[in-house]
């Protein structure tokens, strides 16, 4: 059921960062109902709760544009795994894009300033969330004799940890607003938040649903455990304390919540892959490995972001829309040799000039007809880079997506889903001395189901497990975070095409593995701290 991802009005809420008039970028209050109206009974509370989720999938309130949540940046750009893509893979030796709008070169060049619209917006929908979740804690709270609400109320505690563990990983040092209020907040850093994250989430661990037991879209206890895994993995990045016993033991959890690698190859196409990123990815298997996704609808929750983004904006060339369900490409995303490299050891051959021709690996999904495999300029040339066919439109069974235009797609987005935390186990184990054993079979479970070879125990290193989450999770928001994990994000000693703005790559400045706190909020609000190197 696309129940979540459904525009529904309704949440009054304070934004962290008031709204004043010389701000480029705000969030805008979307007030419609009253809060009697709202809170009024369980059901109501429910209505209010889709809002918060539809934070990060939405853009506004009537969708795909107009009444927008955030003014003066186009609106389909600021919608979350938008943005998340720009500034998690757009940086890193996952992905390029053609397009100059001001402030997108910069990410890839690693070259951005404070005032970039896009580290900026992605800002100003963190804080989004946090106050639409902030807002149904509090109102929410009139009906908390209800146990169904007192689970509601532990999911919008969930959506606001998810949001602060964004804001920690990509900002760092953030106000750490837990009610609505007028007072300016002061700045926390990133070991205050980290434990605020933590302690809420094993506070609410068992106030969520059972694991499997919630509907499709909505958070579980299993959620809440896989987002201790992650911020465990990342832990010594955030407080300089490694916490990789923490990490394997939230991922055991995770294994034995009843989550599962998706098998089910739905298509007939050789490998269950795929189906992960396909149109009905909400009931063709995909969903039992799901543990946190966004749902969209091509007719219901129509946005530019999202899917229809990453579907879209891959596209381009010689390549034909409809072959992906939808009635056109934007031409703007490509995957760089560093991506393509990852899937060598499964290559078949080489052409003439050298150029990978296939690969054995389901997970290699790249378009090469027309496509170079060097990048000589990033800037309005599809061409150069090979185009990434990871995600469709098209169902299962080769029909196309609910929107019979082709405009809006239908493709889920998973934010955490199980194959994740197999790998964090993984690395953990890896890096600390862990049942090597049990390490090795997830990964091989992993590889297996894409059709890769079976590995050994002694391939098994920190770097390996590194690469195999390149090859597994690339496009999915994570890559930056890795890298920086691994010292490999602004360091010379690992470099990809146009790195710091120079084609064969280039180290930089160490500063650049957090972003900048915008401007504007350093304008309003004295209480802040700008990062260094801005």
């Amino acid at each position: 059921m696309k129940y979540i991802s459904k525009i529904l009005l309704g949440v009054s809420f304070l934004g962290i960062v008031a709204c004043h008039s010389d701000l480029d970028q705000s969030p805008i209050d979307p007030d419609s109902l009253t809060e009697e109206d709202v809170y009024a009974s369980t059901e109501e509370a429910k209505s209010a709760l889709a809002k918060v989720y539809a934070g990060l999938s939405l853009t506004g309130q009537q969708g795909p544009s107009g009444q927008a949540d955030i003014s003066d940046i186009d609106e389909g750009t600021s919608q979350f795994t938008r943005m998340l893509f720009s500034l998690n893979e757009l940086t890193t030796d996952h992905a390029v894009v053609g397009w100059g709008d001001p402030g997108l070169p910069n990410l890839h060049n690693l070259n951005w300033g404070a005032g970039n619209d896009f580290t900026q917006a992605m800002y100003y929908r963190l804080a989004q969330v946090v106050t639409f979740s902030n807002s149904f804690i509090a109102q929410a709270s009139s009906l908390a004799d209800d146990a169904e609400v007192q689970a509601y109320i532990a999911e919008a505690r969930f959506l606001r940890a998810y949001a602060y563990y964004n804001l920690i990983d990509l900002y760092a040092n953030v106000p750490l607003v837990t009610e609505i209020t007028t007072v300016l907040p002061e700045q926390s850093d990133r070991a205050t938040i980290f434990a605020f994250i933590e302690s809420e989430l094993l506070e609410i661990q068992d106030q969520l649903y059972p694991a499997r037991s919630n509907e499709y879209g909505r958070v579980d206890e299993a959620a809440a455990w896989a987002l201790l895994s992650r911020l465990y993995l990342n832990a010594e990045v955030y407080t300089g304390t490694n916490r990789y016993a923490d990490c394997m033991t939230y991922s055991e959890k995770v294994v034995n919540s009843g989550y599962t690698l998706n098998t089910n190859d739905a298509n007939g196409n050789g490998s269950a892959y795929d189906e992960l990123f396909l149109a009905d990815n909400d009931t063709n298997g995909a969903q039992n490995e799901f543990i946190f996704a966004l749902n969209f609808d091509g007719q219901s929750s129509q946005t530019y972001g999202g899917s229809t983004y990453l579907i879209k904006a891959a596209i381009g060339g010689d390549m034909t829309p409809s072959q992906w369900g939808v009635n056109g490409g934007w031409a703007g995303n490509r995957s760089t040799k560093s991506l393509v490299q990852k899937f060598d050891q499964s290559i078949n051959g080489t052409d003439e000039d050298g150029y990978p021709i296939s690969w054995g690996d389901a997970r290699a999904k790249f378009y090469t007809d027309g496509q170079t495999y060097e990048i000589e300029t990033v800037a309005n040339t599809f061409g150069e880079g090979y185009a990434l066919t990871k995600f469709s439109n098209v169902k299962s069974d080769g029909s196309g997506g609910n929107d019979t235009t082709g405009e809006f797609t239908d493709t889920d987005i998973p934010l955490i889903r199980t194959a994740e935390i197999y790998l964090n186990y993984a690395e953990a184990a890896v890096r600390s001395g862990g049942n090597m054993a049990t390490a090795l079979d997830l990964i091989n479970q992993i590889r297996l189901r894409a059709n890769a070879a079976p590995v050994s125990q002694s391939v098994l290193t920190p770097q390996f497990v590194l690469d195999e989450r390149s090859r597994e999770l690339h496009w999915e928001g994570l890559r930056r975070t890795d890298l920086i994990r691994f010292g490999q994000f602004t360091s010379a000693n690992y470099l990809w095409p146009f790195k710091g703005g120079v084609t064969n790559g280039r180290g930089v400045e160490s500063f650049r593995t957090i972003f900048p706190i915008p401007e504007n909020v350093l304008n309003i609000n004295k209480n802040l701290t700008q990062n260094p190197g801005y």
